[in-house]
């Protein structure tokens, strides 16, 4: 099983955590205390046939929690970023968010945007969104998930896995295992990549 950390950012009252929780758990929690610091979770996504073992950060949203955000983004594979469909101030957020993921050194290559809260009346125009996942390279599609309804949460989840395999290992065609793409040889066979 291939393991991956990820992180979970976005604004505070964005329901990070509680589309943490639905895709852990299965279930909605209609009252989640804030998180304060970070909050953890793993759990197994398959994604084409290979087992991948998420382990996820879930950070708190709070400015004065920012600090210490770039230690928990340290060897993280990807980074699942929210915004509130319902509230414009968390989608102007993410701004700051992506500027503290990128100024650490070795930052994720797979970023993703999800909008949460799709079971509420949109505030926010969806084209102001899609500027910033082009402005920012955003891999993936960004998806509109609800941690109330369960919409979309496992998808965006196994999209995150499926982007973080693409974009970190590629798959011996000798042995059939994932191997990080800077090596020149499968470290499980010694074949030389394509």
């Amino acid at each position: 099983m291939i393991k991956f950390k990820v992180v979970v950012a976005g604004a505070k009252n964005v329901g990070k955590t509680s589309l943490l929780r639905r895709f852990a758990t299965g279930k909605f929690e209609r009252s989640t205390l804030s998180t304060i610091g970070v909050d953890f979770e793993t759990k197994k996504v398959v994604v084409d046939d290979t087992e991948i073992l998420l382990n996820i950060w879930d950070f708190a949203g709070e400015k004065k929690f920012r600090l210490l955000f770039p230690s928990y983004v340290s060897g993280a594979s990807g980074a699942l970023m929210l915004y509130d469909i319902t509230n414009e101030d968390s989608l102007n957020d993410l701004y700051d968010w992506i500027n503290v993921i990128s100024s650490v050194p070795n930052s994720p290559k797979t970023k993703i945007l999800i909008e949460a809260k799709s079971d509420l009346v949109r505030k926010v125009k969806r084209e102001k969104a899609l500027e910033i996942f082009d402005k920012f390279k955003f891999q993936g599609e960004m998806l509109s998930t609800s941690a109330k309804t369960g919409e979309n949460v496992e998808k965006a989840f196994e999209m995150l896995g499926r982007e973080i395999l693409k974009n970190s290992l590629k798959r011996c065609s000798n042995c059939g295992k994932h191997y990080p793409l800077e090596l020149k040889f499968c470290q499980y066979c010694g074949s030389k990549s394509n």
